[in-house]
């Protein structure tokens, strides 16, 4: 019976609203990458489709929060947001929108982050995102979203260079944390 049991909550585990939505996110993001234009100009659809699969982001956190965490939920969703946000940077890259330099080191850090994760969870160690983590997902999403919004994309490069910038500052601080955390004797 406790098997059983154990399974059907490993199954609903899955299965939930946040999960779905973070899914939906993760599926969608290629049709964001497509949407974003081979210019510098912005385009208000790519600018729409980036503010609704930002805003699931926190719509899939409040419903987590709301109906419990799941540990499929745990995974997809920092999955989901490196996937679209890093997509969406390397697509303005590619477009000569984005410098490149800062967007690699926001890469370098979310890939150097996400291994020291999986080798702590081995070790049965959870590693939460931190406020300021959290602070520099926000940075990300507001720089792509000013970059692509067509009144900011050319007329107010400052401020989405200004956040793309603050975001690689709060990459760096977040991610030193993490190491000298891991530091720490647990």
């Amino acid at each position: 019976m406790a098997t059983t049991e154990a399974t059907q909550s490993q199954g609903l585990s899955i299965a939930s609203w946040a999960n779905a939505i973070t899914t939906g996110r993760l599926l969608l993001s290629p049709v964001m990458f497509w949407a974003i234009p081979n210019h510098q100009r912005g385009a208000w659809i790519a600018c729409f489709l980036w503010f609704v699969l930002c805003f699931s982001d926190f719509i899939d956190g409040y419903v987590a929060r709301r109906r419990g965490p799941t540990a499929a939920g745990a995974f997809l969703d920092p999955l989901a947001d490196k996937v679209l946000i890093l997509g969406a940077m390397f697509t303005l890259v590619s477009t000569d929108v984005f410098w490149v330099v800062p967007v690699i080191v926001i890469a370098a850090r979310e890939l150097i982050i996400s291994v020291y994760r999986v080798l702590v969870s081995g070790k049965g160690i959870s590693v939460p995102a931190s406020q300021l983590a959290k602070y520099k997902t926000f940075a990300q999403q507001l720089a792509v979203g000013f970059a692509l919004l067509p009144w900011t994309a050319l007329d107010a490069t400052w401020l989405w260079k200004g956040l793309l910038w603050t975001a690689v500052a709060l990459a760096l601080i977040s991610g030193a944390q993490y190491l000298n955390q891991a530091r720490k004797p647990q």
